[in-house]
């Protein structure tokens, strides 16, 4: 299959042009400068320079491609993602940005669009399980991700196939997972909502198989991720990786002071990926959370 993919250098971008490549396709990434082509063509894929946003040139670039994987994200690292304006990209780049992209390969007459979202969009689920059918809860700042869904969803038709895939948080070797690291490491707390609360995480390998699955997978909207796992457990595995056993969750009055952008994150999410892996037969290889998670990620 020849495929399409945005946000291409990012680090679930490169964990699925990495998969999509394993597996014979023919890759294409999109590329924001001469040194990420490169980066591209290192993996195996080829690469293509324009702008996200310019829908003429990327409508004429999608032009015999089989599918588009849209995965354009820009995550603030840290405390970072705290100052104001921090997540403005990130925004536009999944309530615009997928438009364009939905709309560019429909031009383009693309057949298949796999859409990147987020699991952190479901309801408090406490300690039940939570299925693609679960309720959602869209505040302010997930709204983005679900208008990025729609999109998704619209470009679907009798002859288009759209597949949405709401992801678990990112843990492994990229810039979250090491800021935490550094933190931890340096002695202060890193987790988020109660001990008791689930979390739902993917390693990047795992997210990147994910992808290509996509590629022949019915429309629909699947969860991709590991085995859910407890706070106070997870906190506990970090502990252990920067030898400071008492990790633990920062205290919810700072929690609710840091808004409405940091809510989401301390919901409990008990996700089942059950849906995709009877789709498409994926598993995830890192299907439980551990150590080995975080040996790429620390930088020391």
């Amino acid at each position: 299959m020849k495929v399409f993919v945005t946000g291409a250098t990012g680090v679930l971008g490169r964990a699925a042009v990495t998969a999509m490549l394993a597996e014979g396709h023919d890759v294409t990434g999109l590329a924001r400068s001469d040194d990420k082509v490169r980066d591209l063509e290192g993996l195996g894929a080829s690469a293509v320079t324009l702008h996200l946003f310019d829908s003429d040139a990327l409508a004429e670039a999608l032009v015999g491609f089989d599918a588009v994987c849209n995965l354009a994200t820009h995550i603030p690292v840290g405390i970072a993602g705290l100052k104001p304006g921090a997540w403005r990209t990130n925004d536009r780049l999944r309530s615009e940005g997928s438009q364009i992209v939905a709309r560019a390969a429909t031009a383009a007459g693309v057949r298949r669009l796999v859409q990147e979202s987020i699991s952190v969009m479901y309801a408090d689920g406490a300690d039940e399980w939570l299925s693609e059918d679960s309720p959602v809860c869209v505040t302010r700042p997930l709204e983005p991700a679900a208008v990025a869904e729609t999109h998704a969803d619209e470009f679907g038709s009798v002859s288009r196939q759209s597949v949405v895939l709401r992801f678990g948080t990112l843990v492994g070797a990229d810039p979250t997972t090491r800021w935490m690291l550094s933190r931890a490491r340096a002695g202060h707390a890193i987790g988020f909502g109660a001990p008791e609360n689930w979390a739902h995480v993917v390693h990047p390998e795992d997210a990147g198989t994910a992808v290509a699955a996509a590629l022949n997978a019915p429309s629909g909207v699947y969860n991709v991720g590991a085995e859910p796992i407890r706070r106070s457990d997870m906190m506990d595995v970090f502990g252990r990786a920067v030898e400071r056993p008492a990790v633990g969750n920062l205290p919810r009055m700072l929690v609710r002071l840091a808004g409405d952008r940091v809510e989401p994150l301390t919901r409990s999410h008990r996700v089942s990926s059950d849906r995709l892996h009877a789709a498409t037969g994926w598993k995830p290889v890192h299907d439980a959370f551990d150590e080995s998670w975080l040996i790429e990620a620390d930088p020391t």
